[in-house]
């Protein structure tokens, strides 16, 4: 037998013969509220269920699993971008993408690993991809496969940098041993790294500089 890799959004909705309780919205923001508490591994059907107030069987009547209800949070998140009209300058407008989906990741720490190794696309996220594509309409001289590929690139060169921003900013056990090392003597060009960093600087500057970088050498790849 196979399996039904239907999207959610392509299904009807459950019959039972009465209108339904739930909706996808409702369901999303649950999940979302149970992963930004307990991260990813505490999604489940018992704990959306929970926090929706109900049992798991019941969720059941509107979701076949807890890869449904992955789908429904990470589209939810595509729903807080505030994109602007596209202003003709494609780098700009790719960067202020990059930025927003930068911005709702590091809201919602669970994203950038769902973004990366289980990309989904719902109606929220193909108006964001609709908008990536409308910025890049004027590229005839990228085949249209590209412009698919250069939304996936850069969806999961966000994730890929967001991840690490959390990841330092969460692991503090690794920060204090740095400072140790660095300043026994032992180390040197840590040392010196890490007095580098202590300097005032832009993080954001800096980020916003290596996305347009990647941003420019997407669009010059040729086939």
């Amino acid at each position: 037998m196979k399996h039904d890799v239907t999207p959610i959004w392509l299904r009807g909705r459950p019959a039972t013969g009465r209108r339904p309780e739930r909706s996808r919205d409702e369901i999303a923001r649950a999940g979302i509220d149970v992963a930004q508490a307990g991260g990813l591994e505490a999604v489940s059907m018992r704990n959306v269920a929970a926090e929706l107030g109900t049992g798991p069987a019941s969720l059941y009547r509107y979701v076949r699993g807890r890869d449904d209800l992955l789908d429904l949070m990470v589209d939810a998140t595509a729903g807080q971008y505030r994109l602007r009209e596209p202003t003709g300058v494609t780098v700009s407008d790719l960067l202020h993408v990059a930025e927003e989906t930068y911005a709702i990741m590091l809201r919602h720490p669970w994203l950038p690993e769902l973004v990366i190794v289980r990309p989904t696309l719902g109606p929220n996220s193909a108006a964001v991809l609709e908008h990536v594509l409308e910025i890049l309409a004027d590229r005839t001289d990228m085949p249209a496969a590209r412009k698919f590929e250069l939304f996936g690139t850069l969806n999961a060169v966000v994730a890929t940098f967001a991840r690490n921003a959390l990841a330092e900013a969460g692991n503090s056990a690794f920060a204090s041993y740095l400072e140790h090392v660095a300043g026994d003597g032992s180390h040197p060009r840590i040392a010196a790294t890490l007095a580098a960093m202590s300097q005032p600087h832009d993080v954001d500057a800096q980020r916003r500089a290596v996305f347009e970088g990647i941003l420019t050498g997407l669009l010059q790849m040729k086939d």
